[in-house]
Parts: structure tokens; C-alpha cells; sequence
């Protein structure tokens, strides 16, 4: 696994010299990202291609090879994967299609060809797949030239290309880091239960995302799934829920889905972590890896408008969580620090103004964070109302008017004297074309935050959804080891 995940040498095969055909947009993705190894395009007319020698055949490569990306028509697909065996490569990812997705007895009787040709002592990740990402190596997707080279705790394991892909972008402005990323399509070899036990066991990874649209075996996936959970979260985003999604599973990678019923048991007995869609999941992720583990079922709320207070409220009780009123002392510890008129020191705390100096901010947290019965903090910022405030301050840049830096150090501040987790709500409900400027502090602000370690979610219930999951996760496991040590 590692030779694949972070190989020495790649061979390229079916890198046209012109056009951007699979093999020479992988070729192109690994060159510009700065893949850390050596290259080898493989094209039968050898010659120099974007700068690399191309070699007319694997064999004639010197010396040798980790990985070959095999990017040819289907049907020349086992011989390509005959020559990385006798290379001595330890595995090859299949970017091309035509196999048993297409349903006809032709692309089913060649995915059965490699599945006999892996047998032989070589590690396939596909077919109709989009490949690796690994940010230590260099390994990138198809297309992925420009996704982060910074490695983190989370690995995702996907029969989709497409969720993979648009989950490491995702990941790159929200904060998310990757370990490694398997795009396994058909999965004709390597497939989620193996790669979901070797991630299980990675020191590098923390958290495992899943995408999956049906198992080749439930009893050993089950198995699986419920140890690696015991260590580590496990977020699963199932396709083919229902009839429609099945038949669609069925024609994307030739995946069974399964009933909806058995998949919610398995997740409940797993405790594995289940997300609704790609949304989710990126959500689920971004608060794994920024809360500390624990339970958080109190909660304050700190914003700008008491129906983002109410809202908040309602959420935060559809989701189990309570927003414990504060009592007259405390109140009375916030309330010199609010603008006046219209605020509210109770819980939610009404700020009333949008523009509360960073230190007020401070304070009023490390106010809050007193009670109690809270376990974490959710600040609502609404910093497209700063938008107003330079257009009546003529001449003076959105980026001025807004003290980002000075926010993100209030925040971590406030973490680090309370030992309690703060989380950021940043709504964008400006976004018509003459508001662009605020679109842009918005994402510098997220990753601001983001480096000081402060989670931003777009809105109060995609915040609380998060937060919730993280909480269940943790009460499940304490709850069963406790049952454990009083048997």
C-alpha cells in the first residue's frame, strides 16, 4: 500500500503527445502539483512529451516503477497491466472505463480478466476511477493539479471520482486535510473493506470518510467497520438509498446498493458516523478535526438579531443540544460589554450591533464559556454587514473596515483560556455581483480562522449538525466501554 500511496516512480500509459486525453491530463496533474518521484509517460511513438522522455513500452523504462496509471481504451487495459506486473510494480490504478458499468458481456468478461491478473501479485484501484491523492507524495487525481500539497488527518475511500475530487477542493478552503484519498470505482481488487482496514491501522489518518454505493462482501465490511469505529470516526455517505439511486448505482459502478433499512442498522451497531450527503460529510470532517474528542451537549450562542438567537435555539433542541439560560450573575458579567440599546445578555446573547469590537467579543465569550452547562461556543458573524459601513465610509476597502486578524486572535484566545471550543457561523446572505469584495474577506476570514484553529460552517444547523455527530460518536463509545468494564 505505501508504494502505491507514495511512490518512488510512476509510469504513465496511454499519454498522447497532443490533446488532453486521461494520460496526459494525469501526466500534466502530477507534473504541476510537483509529484515528488520520477515520471515516465508511456506512448507507443516514444518521443518527448511535456518535457518527459516517453518510453514505447513499460519495459523499456529504466529501472523501476511503484505505480502505473493506466489511461488506454478497455480492451488494451490487461496487457498494459501484464506489463507493470513484470516491472515489478507494486500496483496500478485504471483510469479508464468500459468495464462491467457498460452492463454488456464484453466489459464484463474484461473486468474479469483483471481481477485474474491481480491474482497474480498486483494491486488494482479501479477500473472507471479517478485515481490517488496523497499531498506527502505528490499523487494526485484526475484532474487534481491544483489541490493542496498539505497532509492532514482525514482519508477518504470513494467508489465515485467525481465526490472525491470536488470533496479535496472543498477540503482546501475549508480547512480539511487529507491523509490520502482512493478513488476505486469498479473495484474489481482494492475496495472499501481492505482500504478501510489499512486506514484503520494508518498512523496518519484520524478520521476515514466513506463513500459507498454497494459491498462485495457485508459480513467481512461489517466486521471491518466495527473495529476500525472503536478507534477511529468512520463517516459513511451511502448512495442508492433508495429504487432511483440504486438503479443509478448500478449503471455508475455496477454497485447492488443494498436496502436502506440494513445500511441504518449496520451504522447504529458500527457507530459509524452517518452523513447525508457530500455536504455533510465535509462538515462532519471539518468538526472531528477541529473539536477536541468529547460530548458537547450545552451550547452558547452569540449573535447579531434575536431570530438568529431564536432559529439557533430551535436548532440546537431538534439536535438534542440545550442553550442553558444564564443566570443573573452572569448575565450581569456580559451585559458591559454588549452595545446598547437592543441587546440581550441571556442565552442566546443578542449582540444587537454587527460591528462589536474583537476585544467586546473576548470578553462576552470568556463570559459565557463560566456556565456550566456550556459545552461550546457558536459565534454567528454577519460580516456582509460591514459591506454598509465602507460604502459610508467613502474611500475605505471592505478589507479595511473589517479587523479579520484581530477576530480569529479573539477567538483562539478565547479557546485557549476556557478550554472550551469556539465555532464560527459565517452566513454570505449578499451575493449579488456588486458584493464580490465580500465574498473575498469572507474566504480569507475562513481560512484565517482556520488556521488558528476556529471551524466555519455556513450556517447555525449545518454548525449544531456537525457538532451533533461528533457528540454521538464520542457518548456512543464511552457508553460501550463502560457496559465493557461492567461485564
Amino acid at each position: 500500500m505505501k508504494r502505491i500511496f507514495e511512490p518512488g516512480a510512476v509510469a504513465v500509459i496511454g499519454v498522447s503527445a497532443e490533446g488532453f486525453g486521461f494520460g496526459r491530463g494525469i501526466l500534466l496533474s502530477l507534473k504541476t502539483i510537483g509529484f515528488n518521484g520520477a515520471l515516465y509517460p508511456v506512448n507507443p511513438r516514444g518521443g518527448v512529451i511535456d518535457g518527459y522522455v516517453a518510453y514505447r513500452s513499460v519495459e523499456e523504462i529504466p529501472g523501476p516503477i511503484d505505480l502505473g496509471i493506466i489511461a488506454v481504451p478497455a480492451k488494451h487495459v490487461p496487457a498494459a497491466i501484464e506489463s507493470c506486473l513484470s516491472k515489478g510494480a507494486a500496483g496500478v490504478e485504471i483510469l479508464s472505463s468500459g468495464f462491467s458499468e457498460t452492463a454488456t458481456s464484453e466489459g464484463i468478461a474484461l473486468e474479469n480478466e483483471i481481477s485474474r491478473l491481480a491474482a497474480k501479485g498486483i494491486r488494482i484501484i479501479g477500473p472507471n476511477c479517478f485515481g490517488v491523492y496523497n499531498p506527502r507524495s505528490g499523487l494526485t487525481l484526475l484532474p487534481g493539479p491544483d489541490l493542496s500539497r498539505e497532509p492532514g488527518p482525514v482519508a477518504f475511500i470513494s467508489q465515485s471520482g467525481g465526490m472525491t475530487v470536488d470533496f479535496a477542493h472543498i477540503g482546501k478552503w475549508r480547512g480539511i486535510r487529507f491523509s490520502t484519498m482512493v478513488s476505486f470505482g469498479n473495484g474489481v481488487d482494492l475496495r472499501e473493506t481492505e482500504l478501510l482496514d489499512y486506514f484503520g491501522s494508518d498512523q496518519d489518518t484520524g478520521v476515514i470518510g466513506l463513500y459507498v454505493e454497494g459491498l462485495r462482501d457485508g459480513r467481512s465490511f461489517f466486521d471491518t467497520l466495527k473495529s476500525v469505529s472503536s478507534r477511529k470516526p468512520v463517516i459513511i455517505c451511502k448512495g442508492g438509498k433508495t429504487d432511483s439511486g440504486g438503479k443509478a448505482a448500478m449503471s455508475h459502478t455496477a454497485s447492488a446498493a443494498g436496502s436502506s433499512e440494513v445500511w441504518n442498522a449496520v451504522m447504529r451497531q458500527c457507530n459509524a458516523v452517518p452523513a447525508a450527503d457530500l455536504d455533510g460529510l465535509c462538515d462532519i470532517a471539518l468538526a472531528f478535526t477541529s473539536l477536541p474528542p468529547g460530548t458537547y451537549r450545552g451550547v452558547s450562542i452569540i449573535g447579531g438579531g434575536g431570530a438568529i438567537g431564536v432559529a439557533a435555539a430551535d436548532a440546537a433542541s431538534l439536535m438534542n443540544m440545550k442553550v442553558p439560560e444564564f443566570g443573573d450573575e452572569l448575565k450581569a458579567s456580559i451585559e458591559p460589554h454588549l452595545p446598547r440599546p437592543g441587546s440581550s445578555a441571556r442565552n442566546p446573547v443578542d449582540v444587537a450591533n454587527p460591528y462589536v469590537a474583537p476585544s467586546s467579543m473576548k470578553e462576552i465569550l470568556l463570559n459565557a464559556a463560566r456556565c456550566r452547562e456550556v459545552d461550546i461556543q457558536i459565534v454567528v458573524q454577519l460580516l456582509y454587514h460591514y459591506k454598509s459601513l465602507s460604502i459610508l465610509m467613502p474611500g475605505a476597502a471592505l478589507e479595511d473596515v473589517i479587523p479579520i486578524s484581530e477576530f480569529a486572535d479573539a477567538f483562539s484566545l478565547a479557546v485557549a483560556e476556557t478550554g472550551k471550543p469556539v465555532v464560527l457561523v459565517l452566513p454570505e446572505h449578499k451575493q449579488e455581483l456588486e458584493a464580490l469584495d465580500i465574498a473575498t474577506v469572507t474566504r480569507k476570514a475562513r481560512l484565517l480562522y482556520a488556521e488558528k484553529g476556529i471551524p466555519v460552517f455556513g450556517s447555525v444547523e449545518q454548525a449544531l449538525y456537525a457538532i451533533h455527530a461528533v457528540s454521538d460518536y464520542y457518548g456512543r463509545l464511552l457508553s460501550r466501554a463502560s457496559l465493557t468494564n461492567r461485564s
